[in-house]
């Protein structure tokens, strides 16, 4: 009956003992140890999760080692035995020479792009950037009219927007990807709703009326995407 892999020890400056893994496990054990180890910790302890990451790479590079030394090895033995045959009966000829030992092929990168999923916020993470954008929102209203403020009012909301994100999904660069997108996107709205209502009489001038749908994206953005 095969033994079950030790329990795992986080604090064990060992690899194997940190995944809870027997040295010489498949690679498919590390892989699942890896999943159940991170799956255990809180999304926000990122320590531990980097710990448990690092003990992953050096179970691999340990594996391959191993691997890389037990292929030399073999080769050596058999090199030493084709020797030890072709000094009795004359030169080595070339089906005798020892062969070099093949390294392991090495996983093919994969790039795998993922759409952002829509998820609705809760608690803290849902209130605190909606009360923020519709403050910003309000100023842009009341004091919009002076030169610079719109700009000044957006790039308030996309700090705010990236800092939600990040504390959502812990991926800061997709965060700034998806910001800078929709600041995109909002610019041209705005740009489109300022010329068609240009000269409609509204109480505000073009430049709020080209932040408005940014804003309004904004905040979308910082409590629906995950």
């Amino acid at each position: 009956m095969a033994q079950a892999p030790p329990p795992a020890n986080s604090d064990s400056n060992d690899p194997y003992e940190r995944l809870g893994l027997k040295p010489g496990a498949s690679f498919e054990a590390v892989q699942n140890a890896k999943v159940a180890r991170l799956a255990e910790l809180p999304a926000d302890d990122m320590k531990a999760r980097a710990q448990v990451e690092a003990a992953y790479d050096a179970v691999l590079m340990q594996s391959l080692k191993e691997r890389q030394l037990g292929q030399l090895t073999g080769a050596a033995a058999t090199a030493s035995k084709q020797e030890a045959g072709g000094s009795s009966s004359g030169p080595l000829s070339g089906s005798n020479l020892p062969r070099l030992p093949s390294l392991p092929a090495m996983p093919k990168p994969q790039l795998s792009i993922a759409m952002p999923e829509l998820n609705l916020a809760e608690g803290e993470q849902l209130w605190q950037p909606l009360a923020a954008q519709g403050l910003l929102l309000v100023a842009l209203l009341l004091v919009g009219q002076q030169a610079g403020t719109p700009e000044l009012l957006l790039s308030v909301a996309a700090l705010i927007t990236i800092a939600n994100l990040q504390r959502r999904s812990r991926k800061f660069f997709r965060g700034v990807g998806l910001t800078v997108l929709v600041l995109i996107v909002g610019t041209l709205l705005g740009g489109l709703a300022s010329s068609g209502l240009a000269g409609s009489g509204l109480p505000i001038t073009a430049a709020q009326l080209a932040a408005l749908p940014t804003l309004i994206l904004l905040a979308a953005l910082s409590v629906l995407v995950d």
